[in-house]
């Protein structure tokens, strides 16, 4: 029998065992009391009000901690421990360095002294944006609503939780940076002519309206990118984050059909390890470059 065929043979057999679990198991109708959106709520830990703003500590605080901890704490336990010979924790440093030195800094940054310059804040924005991702798949006990009793005291369930999976986290990350790479464009090229390079070349006989209006749409292309950037990482992670929470049993037990889990289970392991291997690393990556992109193109000669 070819491979082929016993895939083919593979798969029919599996959801026979998933169609005859349905009829043998059934359903006991829609979960109305699971919320799968309550995963992402957050509820507050602290309560702490100054001024009509709440500042209070939720499971969001301690993963932006933990994200900003983690980040520094590896950093500086490998700068202290670098060798002649690297080993393998140091090569793999030294490749994410080339990454975000060469490649994201150098390789949109025209002017190496700029390149340079901004060197530290993008390596600081990949990595602290891929430990947040990293960490968003660790199960952490966060879950106050679901807890645990165990030997009679109340401890969080756990759950699986991401900062950059709360829109405010990426939309800070963006304003920074959006006005990061405006700023710098203003102090490379002064006030005024800053904003004239937003034109594009070639429009110097155009009319002053055809001007104003392609000036316009080009404030308007500015703004869009507060939009862009936050809500690529955000969106990115958190359907990440459903897809594995309704695949590792929440589409079932909302459903009500418990054998429904036996087709969904399998599943939760690839979108797990491609979660953890590539959409990770790659929205950090993306983050990081675009933000390179902009301040190259704030600081380059020509639009």
């Amino acid at each position: 029998m070819s491979t082929k065929a016993k895939v083919f043979l593979g798969l029919g057999l599996y959801f026979l065992i998933v169609v005859a679990m349905v009829v043998i198991v059934g359903g006991s109708g829609e979960n109305d009391e699971f919320q799968p959106q309550n995963e992402f709520l957050l509820e507050p830990w602290i309560p702490i009000e100054i001024g009509g703003i709440d500042l209070s500590i939720n499971k969001a605080v301690l993963y932006l901690v933990l994200a900003s901890v983690t980040t520094c704490a590896a950093m500086s336990f490998v700068a202290n421990r670098m060798q002649r010979e690297p080993n393998k924790i140091q090569m793999l440093v030294e490749l994410a360095y080339d990454l975000t030195r060469n490649n994201i800094a150098r390789g949109n940054i025209d002017a190496d002294r700029l390149a340079l310059k901004w060197f530290p804040f993008l390596a600081a924005l990949f990595f602290f944006i891929w430990f947040s991702n990293m960490i968003g798949y660790l199960p952490l006990p966060t879950n106050t609503e679901h807890p645990i009793d165990v030997f009679g005291l109340e401890v969080p369930a756990f759950a699986l939780y991401a900062a950059t999976a709360n829109l405010s986290i990426p939309l800070v990350l963006t304003l920074v940076v959006w006005i990061a790479y405006n700023v710098e464009g203003i102090r490379e090229k002064g006030f005024f002519p800053y904003f004239k390079s937003w034109l594009p070349p070639g429009l110097e006989e155009m009319n002053p309206i055809g001007k104003g209006l392609i000036f316009i749409i080009e404030v308007l292309s500015h703004l869009v990118r507060l939009i862009s950037l936050s809500v690529r990482l955000f969106a990115n992670i958190l359907a990440g984050h459903l897809l594995i929470l309704f695949m590792g049993g929440g589409l079932a037990v909302l459903l009500g059909l418990s054998a429904l889990g036996i087709a969904t289970f399998p599943l939760v392991f690839f979108f797990f390890i491609f979660e953890v291997v590539l959409v990770a690393t790659l929205q950090a990556f993306i983050f990081s470059t675009l933000t390179a992109i902009y301040i190259g193109g704030a600081t380059a000669e020509t639009h």
